[in-house]
């Protein structure tokens, strides 16, 4: 999904991906000025949002699941600590279980060894089209 016209690439920029085990993933921004709150913290919008894309990047590099067209069932997130918008933020995300139409994610994001946030969600899988 690289289009820098859409949000992912339009709002938080270039991301970078990679699976650290066969249920695990991390991604990977470098947060920019204008990711940043008032108080000089990277935005809770931003954390939130991170964490949102950080469930579809997952299930494309450790499943190959189309990212495009699989939608959010649910995300819940708790906020931990502030971001610090001169250190790079990565989700870490665990693959807890998968169907045929749902795969359940959680994950922490993280600078260094802080914790910013955590959080779970449910993605819906494409259908299958025959």
């Amino acid at each position: 999904m690289k289009d820098p016209s859409r949000f992912n690439e339009a709002v938080l920029g270039r991301q970078i991906v990679r699976a650290e085990g066969p249920d695990t993933c991390r991604l990977r921004l470098h947060p920019q000025h204008h990711h940043t709150n008032t108080a000089n913290n990277v935005h809770g919008g931003i954390t939130l949002a991170l964490a949102d894309v950080s469930l579809f990047a997952s299930m494309y590099v450790l499943r190959g699941v189309d990212a495009g067209k699989s939608v959010t069932v649910d995300l819940t997130a708790q906020f931990i600590g502030a971001g610090d918008p001169a250190k790079p933020l990565d989700a870490v995300v665990e693959l807890l279980r998968e169907t045929r139409r749902l795969a359940f994610l959680r994950g922490l994001v993280v600078q260094d060894d802080a914790k910013v946030a955590s959080f779970s969600g449910t993605i819906r899988k494409p259908s299958i089209r025959k």
